[in-house]
């Protein structure tokens, strides 16, 4: 017969899963420091040995890591699936950059559509709350902020979609544009034409997702992602003209 003995469950064992899984849907995020020993064992219902049995278990699995005099964290996993060889070559090739937002508008365009069909009403809430704070910080004009709370926006989306591998996919495709191995997110809000079409592009977004219209959210992400396209492009294309123009300039100043 296939039956087995069933056998309690270790608290340890139980701690270990609910962390695992608190990981593994992005809630607990890479980074993130976890409660004290004592805050967190109250919290679980556990002993204070059968927290440190499950956390000396996660530590040995590589999801958690410790930092003297400091407490644990969530380990730094984001990004490891690319070699620092290969994050290099990235950020040294133009066609890695149209490739990057290729593979962020069908992949976002899918989230977008999956997060219109089974993300939560509370879901769309914060996704509405992040375009209002990206349409509040507007006319503050501040491209850092502006670049960062864009990424919010589409990280809301990403989660909303309900797929943890995409959302982990996602989160470290962002780490890699956050720290300016693809392109610099800022200078696409330095223009003030640009940001005008960005923050209409993300209402368009945030609107059809309200809707729960996922054929129109897919739609409105693949138009934002060609306008980001075509940004980029007309970007390099100036920085090149400058370029040849600061030659001509310090060739003529020296004949």
């Amino acid at each position: 017969m296939p039956f087995q003995p069933v056998q309690s469950e270790k608290l340890s064992t139980a701690v270990v899963r609910q962390i695992e899984l608190l990981i593994l849907r992005g809630i607990l995020r890479p980074g993130e420091r976890l409660p004290s020993e004592r805050e967190l064992a109250e919290r679980l219902g556990v002993s204070r040995p059968s927290l440190r049995e499950a956390i000396g278990e996660l530590q040995q699995s590589g999801l958690l890591a410790a930092r003297a005099g400091s407490g644990v964290y969530v380990a730094e996993v984001l990004g490891s699936a690319f070699s620092p060889a290969l994050v290099r070559l990235f950020g040294t090739h133009e066609e890695a950059v149209n490739d990057y937002v290729a593979f962020r508008r069908d992949l976002e365009g899918l989230a977008a559509e999956r997060a219109a069909k089974y993300g939560s009403d509370l879901d769309l809430k914060v996704i509405d709350q992040a375009y209002r704070r990206m349409e509040a910080a507007h006319d503050g004009r501040n491209p850092a902020r502006d670049a960062e709370l864009d990424a919010a926006f589409h990280m809301a989306i990403i989660e909303a979609s309900h797929n943890v591998v995409m959302l982990h996919m996602m989160r470290s495709m962002y780490e890699l544009l956050r720290e300016g191995v693809f392109y610099n997110r800022g200078q696409m809000f330095q223009r003030a034409s640009w940001r005008e079409d960005l923050l209409a592009q993300h209402k368009a977004i945030n609107d059809a997702l309200q809707a729960r219209d996922g054929a129109g959210a897919r739609a409105a992400i693949g138009r934002h992602m060609d306008y980001v396209e075509s940004a980029l492009a007309a970007q390099r294309k100036s920085d090149r003209n400058a370029a040849i123009a600061r030659q001509r300039i310090e060739h003529d100043n020296v004949r």
